[in-house]
């Protein structure tokens, strides 16, 4: 007897990866609940400042702009002439299907195969694109992440050599560019730029959280740790970052003796911070972000290979 065995579909695959986003992300929850003391975390979130919080949300939001504008560059590398505000929309479009939309499909897939199709590029270039543009913003995130590292632990652990480290990083990732994406040459510098102020934005966000909530010390500790978190909060495991994020607050409040419940109310009100940024994007499931204004029904997930 000859067993035939079939590939798992697509949406097979689509809810296999959400199921194990909820997971991974119901854990890492389960794992700070032990930890934080409620009555502490809700009372500390009912007297934070709101000015300071609207505040952080604005900061975010200019942050969400500079990371369309140093996007839109990689694109215009490519030929695609998408004007500003018409990038600014597929953008938040993006940001709302990653955060709401967990299992249809990412904001980064969204956007290469729309442009891929509508302006005729091979996938594998929108891709690349999508792909630097994540990767020069880490660069730039990197960069703090040492200055705050060798700040926070005050020259020691391995300081000089993350700095030396980070430093060479940057014209190795400069010469990969040359080598392997030429077409994106010209505009490797003028992101790296935008992928810092990005980066600075979203520092001076947290900065803001940490003052609704009265924190006035260990302010560089405090950023070290949110810097880290960002880093993981990339990595695909949990919806949004959820959860993640909280855990690396929480194990870095352990390092530094810092106190556990302000760590996780600081990581979730910058989460809900990200959310509320998000929201602006709803109506372009309705409004095409690209072709033109007039409401239609929602875009179903496309379905595709890339060549």
């Amino acid at each position: 007897m000859i067993l035939s065995f079939r590939m798992p579909s697509e949406k097979f695959r689509k809810g296999a990866k959400l199921l194990i986003k909820v997971v991974i992300t119901a854990l890492c929850i389960w794992y700070i609940t032990d930890k934080i003391d409620f009555k502490k975390l809700s009372g500390g979130l009912t007297l934070a400042s709101p000015a300071w919080i609207i505040l952080a949300v604005g900061a975010f939001i200019v942050s969400k702009l500079f990371s369309s504008f140093r996007l839109n560059i990689y694109f215009r590398n490519l030929g695609i002439q998408l004007p500003e505000w018409r990038n600014i929309q597929l953008y938040w479009l993006g940001m709302f299907y990653n955060l709401f939309l967990p299992g249809s499909i990412s904001g980064d897939a969204y956007k290469v195969v729309r442009l891929s199709k509508d302006y005729n590029i091979a996938y594998k270039k929108t891709t690349a694109a999508v792909l630097l543009d994540r990767f020069s913003g880490l660069v730039a995130l990197g960069v703090l992440l040492v200055i705050f590292w060798t700040i926070a632990f005050k020259g020691g652990y391995y300081s000089g050599w993350l700095m030396t480290g980070i430093l060479l990083g940057i014209p190795v990732f400069y010469y990969l560019v040359k080598i392997f994406f030429p077409y994106f040459l010209p505009g490797f510098f003028p992101t790296f730029a935008w992928g810092m102020a990005v980066q600075v934005l979203q520092i001076a966000c947290m900065y803001c959280i940490l003052k609704a909530l009265h924190v006035h010390t260990n302010i560089e500790q405090y950023m070290l740790i949110f810097l880290i978190s960002s880093v993981v909060a990339v990595l695909p495991f949990t919806i949004g970052g959820l959860g993640a994020r909280e855990v690396v607050f929480l194990w870095g409040a352990q390092v530094f003796g810092l106190d556990h419940t302000i760590s996780i109310m600081a990581s979730l009100l910058f989460y809900g911070t990200t959310v509320t940024s998000s929201l602006p994007g709803l109506p372009f499931i309705f409004i095409d972000p690209i072709q033109s204004n007039t409401p239609k029904p929602a875009p179903q997930p496309y379905v595709t290979t890339m060549e």
